[in-house]
């Protein structure tokens, strides 16, 4: 490639990559890893969100089958050292001016990504068999408005990283066992520690922000997992961070389950003749609550479908409105009166 046109293409993934909109998704935050994870990480992510949010198990699942996609787009790029080193430096943008420009692409669609990586079908988890550190559970108050619409939210992080240090340390440590003569024809079985020695490490304090995703209709106590994200372990696997998710108080909504509760007030004079009313929902939609019949003080009436949203499904719970009946203060002798004559 000529000089000029090399320069008018980095100045184009360079443009393109200002323009991209920060607020989006990446493609870290869809497979739930930090910026900085190894292949070996990105696998392992991988495959419990693959097989979390396989159509199979997913059937008619509208939400499950988009993030199944998001997923497989994501491990497609991160998963090739090209294209992750362009999609860092440039972004989605990036990655289009580089397949355009007659970029290395794989061919593969969402289910070959998928069957190279499980094979015949074999979705058993792996074992764990390297020592993983602690595991780091943070209590996240989620709106009712992003619990019942879905969005996103921005947490900062701050945890231990390892990094070089000057020196020598022992690793790999492990017992082996020998055999020791204390006498002719005698001997005994010895355990010996044996370590190996490594580059010397140390921990380093560092902070970032974490996108977390709340899904439609999440229930409290459910977790948001970040693979590896958790304290660090010298010589084996970092632990999860879990994000648990609980419900955030609401001004007008109370939530129970996949139901959402709230109080209206009303004056005597509709509860006795009826009204016409409107409440506005979490989304801004509005719900009809009039009637044309009496209405008792302390009276529930429910409100089919118009509750929270039923989570991985197209289902909603239902919406119970309790009204309480506002009573005038004073009567005059007049309005006593004319009250009488209409209710005798």
């Amino acid at each position: 490639m000529a000089p000029l046109a090399r320069g008018l293409l980095l100045l184009a993934l360079l443009l393109a990559h200002a323009l991209c909109a920060p607020g989006g998704k990446s493609y870290y935050d869809v497979l739930q890893v930090p910026k900085g994870a190894s292949e070996d990480q990105i696998k392992r992510a991988y495959r419990k969100l693959a097989l979390k949010y396989h159509p199979d198990k997913n059937q008619g699942n509208e939400e499950a089958n988009k993030r199944f996609a998001e997923i497989n787009n994501a491990y497609e790029v991160l998963s090739d050292s090209e294209k992750r080193k362009i999609y860092d430096r440039y972004g989605e943008e990036g990655l289009k001016q580089y397949a355009g420009g007659g970029g290395r692409g794989s061919g593969m669609n969402i289910q070959d990504i998928f069957n190279s990586f499980f094979g015949n079908g074999q979705n058993d988890e792996e074992e764990e068999v390297t020592p993983k550190g602690d595991d780091v559970v943070v209590e996240l108050d989620a709106t009712l408005e992003d619990l019942y619409m879905g969005g996103t939210l921005k947490v900062w992080r701050e945890k231990n990283v390892i990094k070089p240090a000057p020196g020598k340390r022992r690793c790999n440590c492990r017992n082996e066992v020998y055999h020791r003569q204390i006498a002719p024809g005698m001997f005994q079985q010895m355990t010996e520690m044996v370590c190996e020695q490594c580059p010397n490490v140390k921990f380093e304090r560092e902070g970032y922000f974490i996108t977390v995703d709340i899904e439609k209709g999440m229930q409290d106590g459910q977790e948001v997992l970040f693979y590896e994200d958790g304290e660090p372990k010298i010589d084996g696997e970092a632990g999860d961070l879990k994000f648990r998710i609980q419900t955030a108080p609401h001004e007008r909504f109370r939530r129970e389950g996949n139901d959402l509760h709230m109080t209206v007030t009303i004056s005597l004079l509709q509860a006795l003749v009826g009204f016409e009313k409107t409440i506005k929902h979490l989304d801004e939609h509005l719900v009809e609550i009039g009637t044309k019949g009496i209405t008792k003080p302390k009276e529930i009436r429910k409100f089919k479908g118009e509750g929270m949203p039923i989570h991985m499904s197209t289902k909603k719970g239902d919406l119970y409105l309790t009204y309480e009946v506002l009573f005038p203060k004073s009567l005059t002798e007049d309005q006593k009166t004319k009250i009488k004559a209409v209710l005798s």
